[in-house]
């Protein structure tokens, strides 16, 4: 049996659960990189996610998971299909 290159199962939940989230692009605002007061936050289509606790790092890590998720589900159902070929 030939062992399955991805668990597509998986790929679909994890595509799932991304075509779930707020649309994007999203965008991390930190305190005192992008303005001066308040707390650093997670803007998106519709509004701000406060991440009480969350480090810079850790915020823009989650922005940034919206656009690039997609970008690699998409790469990797390329390179699987031509593998498959």
């Amino acid at each position: 049996m030939k062992k399955e290159l991805l668990d597509e199962q998986r790929i679909a939940a994890i595509a799932a659960r991304t075509d779930a989230a707020t649309s994007g692009p999203w965008k991390a605002m930190l305190e005192g990189r992008d303005h001066s007061s308040g707390s650093s936050c997670i803007v998106t289509a519709i509004g701000g996610i406060d991440l009480d606790g969350a480090t810079d790092l850790d915020i823009e890590f989650m922005a940034n998971a919206r656009q690039d998720i997609p970008y690699l589900i998409a790469e990797l159902r390329r390179v699987t299909s031509l593998l498959s070929a």
